[in-house]
């Protein structure tokens, strides 16, 4: 039998932990020979050099890109996503993969994807169609869509927006949102476990803070202090994990730690992990911030969310996620209702628009059965039937 070797592109710690079922179901299929490469974030001293965390865990990395940040800066950004080209190119016409994996938006996820398009390497792409108006991200997520030749989408609403823009629905599969297979096999860790792998004793169920760099916003100094000035009052543990590695993020970094070396009750981790993650989410009180996982795993523990500000703006949320400018005043207020007993009740038994924990089994299954051949790799626009009004001639 020939292996049909699947190149997976890892950035960071948040796609590792979503793709790690689908890494799992490829480990198993025996038609399928994975090839991990990872980089980006996973090899950055200020998040935690977390290859290493990839490695402990036993999974083999077949190549490595570096994608240095030289300074906080746009032109810094720009100048890495030129390096992560060349640098994959190069692994790419070593490795000679079938095909090529990919997930989400990040700027290391789009150098991964154009530096595959000269090589005529079929590309699949999972969490496409959704959008995150306050992130230059939102831009690149749909550049990869129109690069990539299967399409795994986690809501239907999704999926429409991906044929909405010209890809054709053979290509389209609604998988739901990976990083709920964990769900289903995560070793829990009991409130007395996470105290001590954590160093903080829980007094009462703490409040979970994940905040990234907005640059349409104010600038991320002003930001993060708006947002911590909110929690000055706050009584309850407060967990932070580090922004993602984007313009703006040293200053979020910097504000925390100052933040943490004023209030004892305050953790800051580079890295939890997806089981002292979920574990924590299955106790805290709430979640405040704008990251995505706000939004899509919450709802599986019908954890109250306080999203602030634009970055996740027209994704969609379940009943659990109140949405709040970034001003101190809206800050407090949504926090405060977020933890009334009334609203932890309204969203008991609440359903996760994002799945069920079932996309593993869907996306491996597509990987393994769908034919590489001309008719995948030649991309015709798939033009949806013509509006009765829209755009007219002069």
């Amino acid at each position: 039998m020939t292996l049909r070797k699947t190149a997976v592109i890892t950035v960071g710690r948040s796609d590792f932990g979503i793709y790690r079922p689908i890494l799992r179901r490829i480990r198993q299929e025996p038609g399928l020979n994975l090839c991990l490469i990872a980089g980006g974030g996973h090899l950055d001293e200020n998040t935690g050099y977390t290859i290493d965390q990839i490695r402990a865990e036993g999974w083999p990395i077949a190549a490595e890109f570096p994608m240095p940040l030289s300074a906080d800066t746009p032109e810094a950004t720009a100048h890495a996503m030129g390096t992560g080209i060349a640098t994959l190119s190069a692994i790419y016409a070593r490795e000679k993969p079938d095909l090529l994996l990919v997930l989400g938006d990040r700027y290391e996820m789009f150098a991964a994807v154009a530096a595959a398009v000269p090589f005529n390497l079929p590309v699949a792409h999972i969490h496409g169609g959704e959008l995150t108006e306050g992130a230059m991200d939102d831009q690149f997520r749909h550049a990869i869509t129109k690069m990539s030749h299967l399409h795994f989408t986690s809501t239907p609403d999704y999926a429409r927006r991906v044929i909405q823009l010209g890809e054709a629905p053979w290509r389209v599969t609604i998988s739901g949102a990976p990083a709920l297979d964990n769900l289903n096999e995560i070793n829990w860790l009991e409130k007395d476990e996470l105290e001590s792998a954590l160093e903080i004793e829980f007094s009462a169920p703490p409040i979970l803070v994940t905040f990234h760099p907005v640059i349409r916003e104010a600038p991320p100094e002003e930001q993060i202090r708006t947002l911590l000035n909110a929690l000055e009052t706050r009584r309850e543990p407060i967990l932070f994990t580090y922004p993602n590695v984007d313009p703006g993020s040293s200053a979020i970094i910097t504000a925390i730690r100052a933040f943490a070396a004023e209030h004892p009750q305050t953790r800051i981790f580079r890295n939890l992990g997806v089981q002292r993650y979920f574990s924590l989410m299955k106790i805290a009180s709430a979640m405040v911030g704008n990251s995505s996982s706000g939004l899509i795993e919450a709802g599986s523990f019908a954890l109250p969310v306080l999203n602030i500000g634009i970055r996740q703006d027209g994704r969609i949320r379940g009943p659990n996620v109140l949405d709040v400018p970034c001003h101190g005043d809206a800050i407090r207020q949504g926090l405060a209702q977020l933890l009334t007993p009334a609203f932890r009740t309204s969203i008991q038994g609440m359903a996760n628009p994002y799945g069920n924990g079932k996309a593993a089994d869907l996306i491996v299954e597509r990987l393994k059965t769908v034919k590489l051949n001309e008719h995948l790799l030649r991309k015709r626009f798939f033009d949806l039937p013509e509006p009765k009004t829209g755009i007219t001639s002069p």
